[in-house]
């Protein structure tokens, strides 16, 4: 958000003005650049989680009782929510049928040309953006710099690379951890540096230009349609924040996320390398890969049988694109209590995704450096080489590397008696 803001200042004096930065209860301080500015009109671009929903509708109300026309906007989805619905008028809990019903609503224009100036106004007093104090006191993020350019112009560079790189190939190679295969735009999603009207053009240019990359490009603006689809349902269940959509699941034994297997998972440090490489990459640049975010959620609750809220909690304190609603239907659905989810007894197993998804396990030995001295082949799952020390070398589990914080075999079984408990 820091960096962010920078660069939006700095982009706005290059056209004539610069960003007011103000603290305090937004009606209020508002107010008080209506009356130092003589505006007359508020314009803004809606936001839809239900505080900020809350938020935005009150100050609404309160500046058109004063006068002040008020203007708001989606500049954040390709699709008010509210506006798919089923031929019954009620909202959709599967995508497939949501996403078609959007794409035959779908008009793209292209996106406008950018300001060449923008005019100045006097007298607004503005506090220096570090005055917001959103760099942390211990430099833990220093390795995000090396991943991320914050701002609408890293924005616009990363979705240019991925278009004229990986576009064409994105229905494969988004399932490649190993592999540079995704679009990696999603921070700028979040912060607002890119808009899905903004991408799903550009994609779609991709797809006339190289007719080969069709596929791809379906592929991917589908992706954005799962993003469309997590806000949707938080705007017909705001509820899903803090509770599961599907009730029998507000009696599933889940345990609280505040025992030494949490922190192992946290860490990077349960012993099952493609789910440790995955949390230390996410502590590290603040993002991780979309199929391992997936294999991280389902080793935590339905190995671990952690509660899915304690996993949401922390991917939305270390994720740089923690976009609640999306992180709400990732996590509702990977642990089978959401909508569209995958079912329960559907449990990864981190060792045959790793050996197919990370075959020549480059991604696990580059978050977790101590199995360089296994074999290759090793890697996925160093346990059943532990014993043999003729093949593993110097290599010593639980020295070296973790001990499995669960059996994979055991707690698989261990989750499915659970859920038969609740099914009735």
């Amino acid at each position: 958000m820091h960096h962010s803001l920078a660069a939006l200042d700095r982009q706005l004096r290059l056209l004539g003005c610069k960003l007011i930065v103000r603290s305090g209860p937004s009606l209020a301080e508002l107010e008080e650049i209506i009356k130092t500015s003589n505006a007359t009109s508020v314009y803004w671009n809606d936001l839809y989680e239900p505080a900020t929903r809350e938020r935005d509708s009150h100050v609404q109300s309160a500046l058109q009782e004063q006068g002040i026309e008020v203007l708001r906007y989606n500049g954040s989805l390709l699709f008010q929510p509210g506006r798919i619905q089923t031929n019954d008028d009620k909202p959709y809990t599967v995508f497939t049928p949501f996403w078609r019903k959007a794409l035959t609503q779908l008009h793209l224009q292209p996106p406008g040309p950018a300001p060449k100036a923008i005019p100045s106004v006097t007298g607004l007093r503005s506090l220096p953006l570090e005055a917001l104090q959103l760099l942390p006191a211990i430099p833990w993020d220093r390795d995000f710099y090396s991943v991320w350019t914050p701002g609408e112009y890293g924005g616009h560079e990363q979705l240019t690379r991925f278009i004229e790189e990986c576009i064409s190939s994105y229905q494969v190679s988004r399932d490649r951890p190993d592999q540079q295969g995704t679009s990696r735009v999603s921070p700028h999603l979040h912060f607002g540096e890119l808009s899905p009207q903004q991408i799903v053009w550009a994609a779609n240019q991709a797809a006339i230009a190289a007719p080969g990359a069709d596929s791809g490009v379906e592929v991917f603006v589908r992706e954005i349609g799962w993003r469309e689809f997590a806000h949707h349902l938080l705007f017909h269940f705001p509820h899903t924040a803090e509770r599961p959509l599907r009730q029998a699941f507000e009696h599933f034994p889940w345990k609280q996320g505040d025992g030494d297997d949490f922190q192992a998972w946290c860490r990077g440090n349960t012993g099952i390398p493609l789910v440790d490489a995955g949390m230390r990459e996410l502590w590290n640049t603040g993002w991780m890969h979309n199929r391992v975010r997936m294999i991280t959620a389902s080793f935590l609750t339905k190995n671990q049988l952690i509660s899915w809220r304690a996993g949401a909690a922390w991917f939305w304190d270390t994720l740089v694109d923690a976009d609640l609603a999306s992180n709400t239907l990732g996590w509702q659905w990977t642990a089978g209590c959401g909508a569209d989810a995958a079912p329960f007894f559907r449990i990864f197993n981190p060792v045959s995704q790793g050996e197919r998804f990370d075959p020549a396990e480059a991604y696990i030995r580059k978050w977790c450096p101590e199995l360089a001295a296994l074999p290759s082949g090793a890697g996925h799952a160093p346990w059943k080489f532990a014993a043999k020390t003729s093949v593993t070398g110097s290599f010593t589990l639980g020295v070296d590397y973790p001990q499995p914080v669960a059996d994979l075999s055991q707690s698989r079984r261990d989750a499915l008696e659970a859920w038969q408990k609740i099914r009735g």
